[in-house]
């Protein structure tokens, strides 16, 4: 008689009889263990002194190494909420080897995030030296691509300006018609129960109502604060430039009618600009807010949100506002629209390393090239020689500036019409070309159609990555400096990632030639 077939023993209520080592948990080439000794090649002293200088006295917190590489390792695999994360270091064995088998519980790790958060955007930096120093970055290409992100909220939690006011109007009716008949209820049940005993739900349907009127009419005042900053700033400028030029035409002598007349549009303009900037200071006081910062951008900050507003920089009807993320921005995205961010990436063409990044609320990318360059000595160290956009970029100014940078740039004029023919590749350029059909000539060429090609190869691949492959379509967090950071998170361990694999690669080519 044949003997049944037997099974490997499986006892999950017996103990190990001797205390098992993590290193036999997981395979030898793990990103657990890389990340456990890249943390002696990382300056961490932002995050360890402040947790330091803490009182002594109490319980023992998780060391704060511990808890950077468990954010970078979660955000490697795609679970940024704090909640998974902390189920994970219970049921997933390479988030228990990183941990050394602590669990520290979800509200930890998001208070470890929140008060972090500035350190560890600085770590985008430290990984990419890391990558400089494996040799992965040459700076020889470099193509700038601007995705779409999803913020934490909805689009339809945002409400129009004439929305707004309809709303307040609308409230503020039915908060008077509650109220009397309130005071009708309470004259019957005070005659009926006595004095002080109301015994109806009226008070609750108030309160939801008056709630509402306040979150509207506070969300309304931001939205005309901020209008009214943009249209000072712009004022500002004007101010500023026809200030300039009646100072250039009293330096070059110009005919006095043409001085009196440039003084003249200077102080009128001065005058306006006083104004609109009385308005802005008035609009953020209502608003409760600090004054508006009316001072020109840094040359690397990303640009400001452009709301559409009127001359006197009121709200157009059409101008929203969300409730949920306020810095967020309707966008459109792949045909539809999206409540999101506009999050730029810079990426070098060796190892689709990305060499610097930056997050906007304003939808078009055009304004975004200059201070990526900028992010870009200041991230890598230097200017790539080659760099490839999209037409988003295009515009004649930044085709001269990424010249006079010793850039050679390739930027997309625009998309051709369907039936149009493409301008021709030889024959003379006619002397009279503007740039944009220099620019159109040049990526027409063999050599511009080669380097223009790859770059989808170079930085979509990057946008799948971290969207498709590791799920981060949407932002964890709220407000456009916290989002900043979370995305500065998710670029660093983008490249952790290329690091890791590529010294893998590395070591075991040099397994294979040492045989």
């Amino acid at each position: 008689m044949q003997k049944p077939k037997s099974f490997r023993p499986w006892q999950p209520e017996q103990t190990t009889l001797l205390p098992p080592s993590p290193r036999e948990w997981l395979s030898e080439d793990h990103q657990v263990y890389f990340l456990l000794d890249l943390v002696d090649e990382l300056d961490l002293s932002e995050i360890l002194i402040p947790a330091q200088a803490k009182d002594p006295r109490g319980e023992k917190g998780f060391d704060p190494r511990m808890m950077t590489m468990l954010l970078l390792y979660a955000y490697c695999v795609g679970t940024v909420s704090s909640r998974k994360i902390e189920r994970a270091c219970y049921e997933d064995l390479a988030f228990r080897v990183l941990t050394g088998n602590q669990q520290p519980d979800h509200s930890r790790i998001s208070e470890f995030r929140r008060r972090n958060l500035d350190a560890l955007k600085d770590l985008f930096v430290q990984i990419l030296r890391l990558c400089q120093k494996a040799g992965m970055v040459s700076l020889g290409h470099v193509a700038l691509d601007g995705t779409k992100v999803q913020a934490n909220a909805s689009k339809r939690k945002a409400m129009s300006h004439e929305r707004m006011l309809r709303a307040e109007k609308e409230l503020a009716k039915e908060i008077n018609a509650l109220m009397r008949k309130a005071e009708i209820l309470d004259a019957q049940e005070d005659r009926r129960y006595g004095k002080g005993k109301l015994g109806s739900e009226l008070p609750d349907e108030l309160r939801r109502r008056q709630d509402r009127l306040a979150r509207i009419r506070q969300a309304r005042k931001e939205m005309e604060a901020e209008t009214a900053a943009a249209a000072a700033r712009q004022r500002q400028e004007h101010a500023e430039e026809a200030q300039a030029e009646a100072a250039s035409a009293r330096g070059a002598d110009a005919p006095a009618d043409e001085q009196t007349e440039l003084t003249r549009k200077a102080e009128a303009a001065a005058a306006k600009a006083k104004a609109t900037r009385e308005k802005a200071n008035e609009a953020a006081e209502d608003a409760g807010l600090q004054p508006p910062d009316l001072e020109p951008l840094a040359c690397d900050a990303m640009p400001r949100r452009g709301l559409a507003r009127k001359a006197d920089g009121t709200p157009t009807a059409k101008t929203q506002r969300n409730f949920t993320d306020p810095d967020s921005h309707l966008m459109q995205s792949g045909g539809s629209y999206l409540q999101g961010y506009n999050c730029q990436l810079a990426v070098d063409s060796d190892h689709q390393v990305i060499v610097a990044v930056g997050v906007s609320n304003q939808p078009p990318d055009v304004e975004h090239l200059e201070p990526m360059l900028e992010r870009i000595v200041a991230s890598a160290g230097a200017l790539p020689d080659v760099m490839t956009m999209d037409a988003g970029y295009w515009s004649d100014d930044h085709s001269g500036h990424c010249e006079g940078l010793g850039i050679d740039a390739y930027i997309a004029t625009g998309r051709l019409q369907h039936g149009q023919p493409p301008p021709a590749k030889r024959g003379p350029l006619p002397r009279d070309a503007d740039t944009k059909t220099r620019m159109a000539r040049k990526l027409r060429s063999k050599k511009g159609s080669r380097i223009y090609a790859q770059r989808k190869a170079i930085v979509e691949p990057v946008n799948g990555q971290i969207k498709e492959g590791r799920g981060l379509r949407r932002f964890l967090l709220r407000g456009l400096e916290k989002v900043n950071g979370e995305w500065h998170l998710i670029a660093a361990t983008h490249n952790l990632l290329k690091l890791f694999r590529h010294r893998r690669s590395q070591q075991q080519a040099l397994l294979a030639a040492s045989g």
